[in-house]
């Protein structure tokens, strides 16, 4: 029999928030959201100028957890699941340790995209989910191989999530999803008439 090995595993890690303490009230994290965009006007010009769908805090606010108190509470519940992941992926990280650099909100109104793209110079990124009405779009990641298989026919249609050149995600509210910066994803159109708000955030390594 032959010996065929996975090698190279790209690793997603998806669960409950309210996994790790503290527990965040969502309904007071979904008003916190609204009530920021609504006065950040910085944001609101930039998302204009930059032809963003709907609103995202990425480019005006750097300062969340200072600003709302359940902002502090959601970083330290992401810290802890940050680091069940990196023990996961078997980081050596010496006298380091990942470090919460930047944290954002993204309201995506219907209609709205969020198009492919990595994070870089970060080592865990990932996104909590505050509203997903009905019909709002997935994640979608992309196997970070694809530029190099130019030649290679395309997946069955029931090929194992591993193998798959696409792999959507359609999260819950009061999900946190993390996987390593360099992975390309993209948030399709959304399809519901009712915004999807997330806050997506990025660790990098402090030695």
């Amino acid at each position: 029999m032959p010996d065929i090995k996975s090698l190279f595993a790209t690793r997603l890690y998806h669960a409950p928030l309210s996994a790790h303490t503290p527990t965040i009230d969502q309904d007071e994290l979904e008003n916190s959201c609204l009530v920021i965009a609504g006065d950040d006007e910085a944001g609101q010009d930039w998302c204009e100028a930059n032809d963003f769908p709907g609103y995202t805090s990425y480019a005006s606010l750097t300062d969340l957890p200072w600003r709302f108190p359940i902002f502090a509470d959601l970083v330290k519940a992401l810290d802890a699941h940050v680091i069940e992941f990196a023990k996961d992926l078997q980081f050596d990280l010496g006298d380091g340790k990942l470090v919460l650099d930047s944290l954002w909100i993204n309201i995506l109104p219907e209609g709205g995209i969020h198009t492919s793209h990595i994070h870089p110079h970060s080592v865990i990124s990932g996104t909590t989910y505050v509203a997903m009405p009905e019909g709002a779009s997935a994640i979608k990641f992309e196997d970070p191989r694809s530029a190099m298989m130019m030649a290679a026919p395309t997946r069955q249609k029931d090929a194992r999530d591993e193998l798959k050149s696409f792999f959507y995600v359609a999260p819950a509210v009061g999900d946190v999803l993390l996987w390593e910066s360099w992975l390309r994803h993209e948030v399709p159109m959304n399809m519901a008439e009712e915004e999807r708000i997330s806050v997506s955030f990025n660790y990098g390594w402090e030695k």
